[in-house]
């Protein structure tokens, strides 16, 4: 590894008589930047949020720096997505360092899609970790977290119920939006992108995802020639890719078939506005295609 898991508990055990600043704000650490997204909505600025996996980084095999776990150390909380890779590797190391921490695993709410992908490092992943990007499943995630918040801090129950209310309202929004675009002539539809992240929002609103990528790697040569004869057949002009992943294999598709490259960021810390933009460049591409 990396970053040895033992020089992290050494630099944790050195800072614990230290008094950091902000050590007045209570910390919940999060797995991944859009589960930030639900714990602002609801509680606004009472808790610090340490994000583990950064944006930009792959939350399959990610490895922490000593600053978080140092900030993990201080966490009331830990919100794990339950799925992740870097969490099979991580998770039992965590609570070890923080034994008093309350776990709240959102995966456990979700109805969730069987995956066996694997990842970079050779990770296997029995379950498709990406459910946050449909707002079908961030129902789930806002009223699991609104739970947590309220445990943690009681005196503030009713105003953080109000404030899971105005969230469901917008997350609401945004799944009569899935319901409108992805009804009718634009349902069954097929979308390629590189990494297979859209799982759930496919599922969830009748479409169907097609990765380019091959158990976790780039594909081959003879997946390449098959994803090209598909992209014909299903007319698809678009293809996604997420903005932590290398794109040239997905250009070496779109050259083929004359399609463009669209970025998208699940990972993004607003979610909404993230899941709003991936709902549309969907429907867009759908349209287009026509």
């Amino acid at each position: 590894m990396k970053r040895i898991f033992a020089f992290l508990v050494f630099i944790v055990l050195m800072s614990c008589n230290r008094n950091p600043s902000g050590a007045d704000t209570a910390i919940i650490t999060v797995s991944i930047a859009p589960f930030k997204y639900f714990i602002e909505e609801i509680a606004g600025e009472d808790f610090k949020v340490n994000i583990i996996v950064p944006p930009g980084a792959s939350p399959h095999i990610y490895e922490p720096y000593p600053e978080q776990i140092s900030n993990l150390r201080r966490s009331k909380a830990y919100i794990s997505n339950g799925f992740l890779g870097f969490e099979r590797a991580w998770l039992d190391r965590f609570y070890e360092i923080n034994k008093t921490m309350v776990k709240l695993s959102l995966g456990d709410k979700i109805d969730p899609i069987s995956s066996g992908h694997r990842h970079e490092g050779n990770h296997v992943e029995g379950t498709d970790p990406h459910y946050w990007v449909s707002p079908k499943c961030a129902m789930g995630i806002a009223s699991s977290v609104k739970d947590l918040l309220c445990s943690l801090n009681p005196d503030e129950k009713r105003r953080y119920e109000s404030n899971f209310d105005t969230l469901l309202s917008k997350i609401a929004e945004a799944d009569s939006l899935a319901e409108s675009l992805f009804s009718g002539a634009a349902a069954g539809r097929s979308f390629m992108i590189y990494h297979p992240n859209l799982g759930y929002l496919a599922r969830d609103y009748g479409l169907e995802e097609v990765p380019v990528e091959s158990d976790g790697k780039e594909p081959p040569p003879s997946r390449l020639t098959e994803l090209i004869y598909l992209a014909r057949a299903e007319n698809i002009r678009t293809i996604f890719v997420q903005k932590e992943y290398d794109s040239r294999n997905a250009n070496t598709i779109a050259l083929e078939i004359g399609a463009k490259i669209i970025v998208i960021d699940p990972l993004s810390e607003e979610w909404l506005s993230a899941t709003i933009e991936i709902i549309t460049e969907l429907h867009k591409s759908f349209t287009e295609n026509i």
